[in-house]
């Protein structure tokens, strides 16, 4: 895959040139086919077959960095992309670092941003790391995994340092980054700190001495911004992997909480199997390839299976029980499959949300509510109209049976109230 000039600091001498030759064996090139499972780049590929091999040879693990800025409390399955290779490379023997960007974070990171980013306080960064390594540990290792935060070494520098630090890049190649390029050419604002934020995302790099940086595709100038400094620094400089931004439920858009197409690692284990069964047959195997932690060989025979006619529902099926068992457990994953089952063929949840509504309050007259009306009352509906639009399509079950009549009304007593496959309310009306 082609780089666009604009978008690479200059490339730092290669680290295989000056080493000395190390056998590439078979479990040399069993490490890279790892590494280049799934990826968008690999730079230089040269330089990290060559740190695998003297890896092999001395036994000496190698340092592989990934940064994350506690920018919001929650990850969804999206951010696990680069985690799940983490923890590949880390089953191979690896040292991974887990860091925390507690001081990029009162930055903000401008990457691909047509604006400047609000920095967060220094309360918002604390309560989002509190959460950020306990939901990465569902994928890492936690026993295996160096935990580091950035303020560390980024305090400590000071003014002096700073300014040192901001002598080893210059503004032309900065400006020629896409989003100061467009942001300059359009007249936004770009504030003199933003210029900051790669600089000291680099020198994490030389902080940790890391052989090894991830990040997603959006990520590749800062990225290589740390293979210039450990230049710079004198050091030998990182090889870079990104990886591709994982597409959410719709199969078309990045995974985002904003576009409601995402999976967040913390939902609860039945709504996360349904999830995964709802994305399309194609994009099912693109998720298998970046998510699932079965091997190439073994996800090439499955889709071979269903290429040669298996039902593509099984493959899914086995997709969402590995998922769901990852952030929850294998016997809840199990448990969410029964759950799917039931709620196909009509039945009902094992756990289904209640509510007690009081028909003195809601229809004094009538001592009885209507449909569309309740609907909206419980939730299931934004309103009225729309409880109305959903019954007109079929998408509505009182007790497991379809609503036809809009005039249905209610009397006391206990109902479940179903929504299309996912949304069920036990509601109980009284009248004393």
């Amino acid at each position: 895959m082609t780089t666009a000039p604009d978008m690479q600091p200059p490339m730092a001498p290669s680290a295989a040139s000056a080493a000395p030759a190390y056998a590439i064996t078979d479990r040399v090139r069993e490490a890279l086919a790892v590494t280049l499972r799934g990826c968008e780049e690999l730079i230089p590929q040269a330089d990290w077959t060559t740190k695998l091999a003297r890896s092999e040879a001395t036994g000496q693990p190698l340092r592989i960095k990934l940064g994350l800025d506690p920018t919001a409390p929650d990850i969804h399955v999206g951010h696990t992309v680069v985690l799940n290779k983490m923890r590949q490379l880390q089953d191979l023997g690896h040292q991974v670092i887990f860091l925390i960007g507690d001081f990029t974070s009162l930055i903000g990171d401008p990457s691909g941003r047509n604006s400047t980013r609000p920095p967060l306080t220094p309360e918002q960064i604390k309560a989002n790391a509190e959460t950020y390594y306990k939901q990465a540990s569902l994928v890492l290792d936690p026993e295996k995994t160096e935990i580091r935060y950035n303020s560390e070494w980024s305090l400590p520098l000071g003014s002096m340092g700073m300014i040192q630090l901001a002598a080893k890049y210059t503004v032309a190649r900065m400006m020629e980054r896409n989003d100061f390029h467009d942001r300059f050419k359009a007249g936004t604002p770009i504030s003199v700190h933003e210029f900051l934020y790669p600089l000291m995302q680099g020198y994490d790099s030389v902080a940790l001495k890391s052989d090894l940086e991830l990040g997603g595709t959006d990520q590749k100038f800062n990225l290589l911004m740390g293979r210039h400094l450990q230049a710079e620094y004198g050091q030998e400089p990182q090889c870079i992997l990104t990886m591709p931004l994982l597409e959410g439920l719709d199969g078309v858009d990045k995974m985002s909480k904003s576009k409601n197409n995402y999976i967040g690692i913390a939902e609860d284990a039945n709504t996360m199997f349904a999830k995964v069964l709802s994305i399309s047959d194609t994009l099912m195997w693109r998720w298998y390839t970046l998510l699932s932690f079965k091997s190439l060989q073994d996800v090439a025979r499955l889709q071979q299976e269903v290429a040669d006619g298996r039902n593509p529902k099984e493959a899914k099926v086995m997709l969402a029980k590995e998922i769901t068992a990852r952030f929850h457990n294998v016997a809840a994953a199990e448990a969410a499959e029964q759950d799917f089952i039931n709620r196909s063929r009509g039945g009902v949840p094992d756990q289904v949300p209640e509510q007690t509504l009081d028909l003195r309050q809601i229809a004094p007259q009538e001592q009885a509510v209507g449909i569309a009306a309740l609907l909206k009352l419980t939730g299931l509906a934004a309103s009225s109209g729309e409880g109305n639009r959903l019954i007109d399509g079929g998408g509505v079950r009182v007790d497991s049976s379809v609503v036809s009549d809009k005039g249905l009304k209610l009397t006391a007593g206990s109902y479940v109230l179903q929504v299309g496959k996912r949304k069920f309310v036990k509601v109980t009306l009284t009248n004393c």
